[in-house]
């Protein structure tokens, strides 16, 4: 489940990941913002949470995952992960080198400092 939290404003988004992310979650939530935001600004600014129980991908949202992030790989200014588990820090490490965008992680505790990153 994606839910989009508090601090987004006009000029960034910050989403809370739990569970297994779903195609609707995507379809749904964070593609349409996104799409807002580089239509816009020309970059978009994301801030994605990690709860504690996410889970991953399910297989089609892992899909709109790596359909949008090639297609709008120039799209991105900055994008911070927050909390990600060892395997989705490595993994968004190396989809880092695809994107022309600042990509960084920062622990679960870090949230206010990847926000503030974000926003500057």
């Amino acid at each position: 489940m994606l839910e989009m939290l508090p601090q987004s404003t006009d000029q960034a988004i910050a989403l809370l990941a739990k569970g297994k992310l779903t195609d609707t979650d995507y379809q749904q939530v964070m593609i349409p913002r996104l799409r807002e935001l580089i239509a816009k600004q020309g970059k978009a600014r994301m801030m994605l949470v990690l709860a504690g129980d996410f889970r991953g991908w399910e297989a089609r949202a892992a899909w709109d995952d790596a359909k949008f992030g090639l297609k709008h790989r120039k799209d991105f200014a900055k994008l911070a992960m927050v909390g990600p588990p060892k395997w989705v820090k490595w993994a968004t490490e190396v989809g880092a080198q695809f994107m022309s965008g600042e990509v960084k992680t920062f622990g679960a505790a870090q949230e206010k400092e990847a926000w503030e990153w974000v926003e500057a």
